[in-house]
C-alpha cells in the first residue's frame, strides 16, 4: 500500500481530534473519521480539571457552561458539609457536544480533513502502510492510524487492549428551574455510595444540570436504584428529563498494549482514564497529543514507541495511584468524607481539580503512603 495520508484518526472526540491537532500543526496531512456529525450528544459528566482545561485552553475557546468554586460532599445522601475554593475556581463545566465540536473547529484550522458520517468496520497494515475501510466500502491509506473510537471501538479490539476494571454509569441531563439554577450554579455536589466504590455527581450546565452515578459493572440493577434514589433525594424527581443515558468505561490492564504496528490507540480506546474518579478527558487530551506530534515524526512503525514510552511515564504512575485510592475507598468509604472535612484532604482535593497535584503525587509523600498501605 502506499500511504494516501500521513495520520488518519478514527473517532472525533477529545482524543482523536487533539491527536489529528498536534500531527496537523506539525505538517502532517491528517484526516479524521468520525461515525456521527458534530454537534452530536455524548455521555459525560463534562467537568474539566485543570489539567484538561490548560491543555485545551491553549488550542481553542473552551465553550464554558460554568465554573466551579465550591464543593457539596454527601455520605449515602446525609452528612452534607460544603467547601469553598476562595482564590480560583476547582472546575469548569462543559457540554460534550460543544466541546467536541470546538475541538474539530480547531483540529481544521490546524489543516486536518475532519470527515462526518464515516462509519470504520475495518482495520489493517502491511510494512508500508496501515488501511482503514469504510462502511461504503471507501478504503483508506495511511503512514499512521490512531484510534479514538471509544473501548468497545474497531481499533481498540484491533490492537488488542485489555481492561482491568470497568464500571458502569448511569447519567440524567434535567432541566433546570430557576431555582436549581441558583442553587447549583458555581456548586457540583458528590456523593459517596452505598455500594463500595460507587459515587454520584450533580454537575451545574447553566439551563441544564447533569446528574450521574456511577459502580462496577455487574450491578445494573443497583446502579439504577441508586440512581433513582440519588435523585429523589434530591428532589429533582420531578424535572424534566433532556437525556437518559448510560456508559461503560473501562480502565486498561497496566500490561496492555497501547499499539500494534502503525496503529496507536489513545484516550478510552486505549483505556485511559483515572480508575477511581474514573475522569478520562485529561488523559485524552494528553495522550491524543502525545500521539499526533509522535505519529507526525514518524517515519517506520518502531519509531511510535515513543508514545508508548509517554503514556508509560506519565499516566501509568497516575492510574496505578488511581487504582490504590479506589481500593481503600471501596474499602473505607467513611474515611474519604471524613477526609475532605479536613484541611490537608480539602487541600489535596483542590490541587488535584487544579492539576496542580496528581494522585501519583499524593502517594508519593511517605505519611500518605504509609496510610493507604495499612488500610488498603
Amino acid at each position: 500500500m502506499v500511504a494516501q495520508w500521513d495520520v488518519a484518526v478514527v473517532g472525533a472526540g477529545p482524543g482523536g481530534l487533539a491527536a489529528a491537532h498536534a500531527a496537523a500543526l506539525a505538517g502532517a496531512r491528517t484526516i479524521v473519521l468520525e461515525r456521527a456529525e458534530h454537534p452530536r450528544y455524548k455521555t459525560c459528566g463534562g467537568g474539566l480539571i485543570g489539567t484538561s482545561l490548560s491543555w485545551a485552553a491553549a488550542r481553542l475557546d473552551v465553550p464554558s457552561r460554568d465554573t466551579v468554586s465550591a464543593i457539596t460532599f454527601t455520605d449515602r445522601g446525609r452528612r452534607s458539609f460544603t467547601r469553598r475554593a476562595t482564590d480560583r475556581p476547582l472546575l469548569t463545566m462543559v457540554r460534550r457536544d460543544d466541546f467536541d465540536l470546538a475541538w474539530a473547529g480547531a483540529a481544521r484550522t490546524a489543516g486536518a480533513e475532519v470527515r462526518q458520517n464515516a462509519q470504520v468496520r475495518s482495520v489493517d497494515q502491511d510494512a508500508d502502510a496501515a488501511r482503514v475501510t469504510l462502511a461504503d466500502g471507501e478504503v483508506l491509506s495511511a503512514r499512521t492510524v490512531i484510534g479514538a473510537d471509544g473501548s468497545a471501538g474497531i481499533t481498540s479490539r484491533y490492537v488488542g487492549v485489555t481492561f482491568a476494571q470497568q464500571d458502569l454509569g448511569l447519567e440524567l441531563e434535567l432541566a433546570a428551574t430557576p431555582g436549581d439554577r441558583a442553587s447549583y450554579r458555581g456548586r457540583v455536589l458528590l456523593d459517596w455510595g452505598y455500594i463500595p466504590g460507587s459515587y454520584g455527581w450533580v454537575f451545574p450546565k447553566d439551563d441544564q444540570l447533569t446528574v450521574g452515578v456511577i459502580m462496577a459493572k455487574g450491578q445494573g440493577a443497583e446502579t439504577k436504584r441508586y440512581l433513582a434514589e440519588f435523585v429523589r433525594g434530591l428532589g429533582l424527581s420531578e424535572r424534566t428529563v433532556l437525556r437518559d443515558s448510560g456508559h461503560l468505561t473501562r480502565c486498561r490492564d497496566a500490561a496492555a498494549p497501547l499499539r500494534r504496528g502503525r496503529v496507536i490507540v489513545v484516550g478510552d480506546a486505549a483505556g485511559l482514564l483515572e480508575p477511581w474518579t474514573r475522569e478520562g478527558i485529561s488523559f485524552a487530551l494528553r495522550s491524543g497529543t502525545w500521539a499526533g506530534d509522535v505519529a507526525a515524526r514518524t517515519r517506520t512503525p518502531a519509531d511510535l514507541g515513543e508514545y508508548e514510552r509517554l503514556v508509560e511515564r506519565h499516566l501509568a504512575p497516575e492510574m496505578a495511584a488511581g487504582r490504590r485510592f479506589l481500593r481503600l475507598f471501596t474499602k473505607h468509604p467513611r474515611l474519604m468524607h471524613a477526609a475532605m472535612a479536613t484541611p490537608p484532604g480539602w487541600r489535596a482535593f483542590q490541587a488535584s481539580c487544579r492539576g496542580e497535584l496528581s494522585m501519583a503525587d499524593v502517594l508519593r509523600r511517605a505519611p500518605v503512603r504509609a496510610a493507604v498501605g495499612l488500610l488498603s
